[in-house]
């Protein structure tokens, strides 16, 4: 059973330094993540770098690079205004101490014999913690079946794929399974003190198809009921999520739905995989029904009736959050459709959005976690 540790990587690629040093820039390394992909946060100059590591490949961007590594400043798809000039100087003093080490570090290589879509791997380390703190993430699997082609998960996959030598296969198609996720989050659980638990943010989905035959989320939700004092945030595109309810009810818990659009026919066009219009209502009228607080995730903006959108989410979610399309990823020929290509212009984005909060009355939501 293959293991993934690209943390123990990444500090081997960056020795001596570790989280908490400071560099000869005086820049000081905050934190290291690999949730998706293999990212470090810096303090640079009273403000904060993140950065993204990646194997060099054709036609890859990057601020600067090694032999064997891209490295790229990190804006969040235009969420975070970063000094390019300063961007550029810590990727390029990173790129100096890794090229130091990766000759020895790094074996970078394709994957020449058959490698399953369905990955059975060890998680390693499960709990990756933001770097405020205020929560920290877990993850069962690693990919997705749903596959939202604009999903901004699959560039940071992709590279920790290529860190592994795994072949590149479009997104949608492959799911690490990590088979010991409910042990390892037991051992993990009882050396940490009690936060809140953000459930595949990003990298997955909870609820897609392949929880039907493993049942991790389910089995990590049991060993988080099992500890009193940890808050649960889980997010789904898949009905599936309406099994737990039983689970929900030992858990102090909100539980959310993507809902980008009221439009069926657009649903289908973007997210072909994912639950209808219809089935994510009634995931959320059931889970209010149930005495589970709710939310919606709008985000990107897509095409349909503004009004039936707002009118859903001010009947069942509790509270919302919207954002714009961020970048484009495998979604091109989707919103190249002529039905749909005005929906990837930012002002059309930012006017949907503006639409959308001035017709909402429940709550809305910036950042990372709901109101509690």
């Amino acid at each position: 059973m293959t293991t993934l540790d690209l943390h123990a990587l990444a500090l081997a690629l960056l020795r001596p330094y570790r989280p908490g040093a400071r560099l000869a820039s005086g820049a000081r390394w905050l934190s290291l993540s690999t949730e998706s992909g293999l990212r470090l946060r810096f303090e640079v100059d009273g403000g904060v770098v993140d950065v993204e590591l990646s194997p060099l490949a054709p036609g890859a961007r990057y601020a600067a690079r090694s032999a064997q590594v891209a490295f790229a400043y990190r804006t969040e798809g235009g969420r975070r205004a970063i000094d390019g000039a300063r961007g550029r100087r810590l990727c390029a003093e990173l790129a100096t101490i890794v090229e130091a080490n990766e000759a020895v570090v790094l074996e970078l290589r394709s994957e020449t014999r058959r490698t399953p879509r369905i990955r059975e791997v060890g998680s390693g380390k499960l709990l990756e913690t933001d770097p405020t703190g205020a929560y920290v993430t877990l993850s069962p699997y690693v990919g997705c079946l749903i596959g939202c082609r604009f999903c901004y998960a699959q560039s940071p996959l992709a590279a920790s794929r290529r860190w592994t030598g795994l072949p590149d296969v479009p997104w949608g198609s492959y799911v690490d399974v990590r088979v010991d996720a409910p042990e390892v989050l037991a051992h993990e659980l009882d050396a940490r003190s009690p936060r809140t638990i953000k459930f595949c943010p990003i990298v997955s989905d909870p609820y897609h198809a392949i929880e039907a035959r493993y049942e991790l989320t389910g089995r990590c939700l049991d060993v988080i009921a099992e500890r009193p004092g940890w808050r649960v945030l889980i997010s789904t595109r898949s009905a599936l999520v309406l099994r737990d309810l039983p689970r929900f009810a030992r858990l102090d818990v909100q539980v959310g739905v993507s809902l980008p659009t009221a439009d069926d026919a657009a649903r289908r066009h973007f997210e072909p995989r994912a639950a209808s219009v219809s089935e994510r209502v009634e995931v959320l009228r059931t889970l209010r029904g149930a005495g589970i607080r709710t939310f919606a995730i709008v985000q990107p903006m897509l095409p349909g009736p503004l009004d039936a959108l707002a009118e859903l989410l001010n009947a069942y979610a509790d509270s919302v959050t919207l954002d714009v399309l961020r970048g484009m990823e495998g979604a091109a020929e989707d919103f190249a459709d002529r039905r749909y290509a005005h929906a990837a212009s930012p002002a059309w984005q930012r006017a949907r959005l503006d639409g959308l909060r001035r017709r909402l009355r429940v709550p809305l939501w910036d950042g990372e976690l709901p109101p509690w």
